[in-house]
């Protein structure tokens, strides 16, 4: 069991919902006897005896006199009817997230219902622990982005153990291929082909793109942008297609500009980015090389932050709804809570990404 800073019995709590959440201990299963977890766990019975209580006071566990401490039905836990929503996203307070947060908490606190928040910085890991913390609580539904949607899904059990459990979720940005729930989309890839439409048709033919693959967020914008090119029959240089994962996208993007834009004549005249954020980063490498933007390099974002109009030269990018996908997120998943919708159900929306035109790009 993993050292945290947290009294005993609770680090005893948490090792026990995993149990039950990835599936180890199933309903009615007999848990290990008060003396079998305190050796194991090095702890006092006095300990497992409280961690024991307050899972039971939960309705997690039941007591049988003379037989020993089993484990709830779904049915049983989830008459702890308290109404609470819990959300989970990549980030809480960076970029665009603050806006998708701030749009949900406002549709749920109308209706009555309290949050729960956590985020994953996108890492699997912090996925599965936020994940755990949030169903040893009461939940309603969940609203859940996922984390590094295009690597796999180490965590199907606890998504699993929600379908079991009856708990309704919805995902927002991406889903999880394998997962069959509602979920509010941008269409990225579109996004992606109106970034590099728009760039062709203002005359570019050298279009360097830069996406974050580690997402399918990422993954559809570059399929877009390759499209784009296909449809129009302008030839795609390998070397102009920069892929970063999240833990890259410090350097590598910025780097890669710098090194394309040092080749003089055969530089790119234009740079399609993943979203704002980095759009931002490689404004400032085109600084660093003695250009500008846009006489030189023309540039577009995605997702309309406030980065795109933070800096001197406001940023053309692709609309994203931010605020408005999160009231929506909420409103579905309330509906499916109320009128018991399983998380089957093909309730969810896509969302057309608009270009919008400001300073960063220009004809050539």
């Amino acid at each position: 069991m993993k050292e945290k800073q947290m009294p005993k019995y609770l680090q005893l709590k948490q090792e026990i919902l995993s149990w039950l959440h990835t599936g180890k201990l199933k309903p009615n299963d007999q848990m290990p006897s008060e003396n079998e977890i305190a050796e194991q766990f090095q702890m006092s019975r006095q300990t497992v005896r409280q961690t024991f209580g307050e899972l039971e006071q939960e309705g997690w566990l039941y007591r049988m006199q003379g037989k020993g401490t089993f484990v709830s039905t779904p049915q049983t836990q989830k008459s702890r009817d308290v109404q609470t929503i819990g959300i989970l996203t990549t980030y809480i307070s960076d970029y665009i997230f603050p806006h998708i947060v701030r749009g949900a908490e406002s549709a749920l606190r109308a209706r009555g219902y309290r949050l729960l928040l956590s985020s994953t910085d996108n890492d699997k890991e912090k996925e599965k622990e936020s994940l755990n913390m949030m169903m040893s609580h009461p939940l309603s539904g969940l609203i859940i982005e996922p984390t590094k949607s295009a690597e796999g899904n180490p965590n199907l059990s606890y998504y699993l153990s929600l379908d079991y459990q009856h708990i309704p979720y919805l995902m927002i940005n991406e889903r999880y291929p394998e997962m069959n729930c509602p979920s509010l989309v941008v269409d990225d890839e579109e996004g992606g082909f109106k970034a590099a439409q728009h760039l062709i048709e203002l005359g570019h033919r050298r279009i360097a793109g830069f996406f974050k693959t580690d997402d399918l967020q990422g993954v559809n914008r570059l399929k877009g942008f390759i499209r784009a090119h296909h449809h129009y029959e302008i030839p795609l240089l390998p070397e102009f297609v920069i892929h970063y994962s999240t833990e890259e996208k410090r350097q590598k993007p910025y780097e890669s500009a710098q090194a394309m834009l040092g080749q003089a004549d055969e530089r790119p005249t234009a740079f399609v980015c993943y979203n704002d954020e980095i759009a931002i980063h490689l404004l400032e490498a085109v600084r660093t090389t003695g250009l500008q933007v846009p006489r030189d390099i023309s540039l577009v974002g995605f997702d309309d932050s406030s980065l795109a109009t933070a800096t001197e030269v406001k940023l053309t990018t692709l609309s994203h709804p931010k605020t408005e996908m999160g009231t929506d997120a909420a409103e579905i998943l309330i509906d499916m809570i109320q009128n018991k919708r399983g998380n089957g159900s093909n309730t969810g929306k896509v969302y057309k990404p608009e270009l919008i035109v400001r300073e960063s790009t220009i004809r050539i």
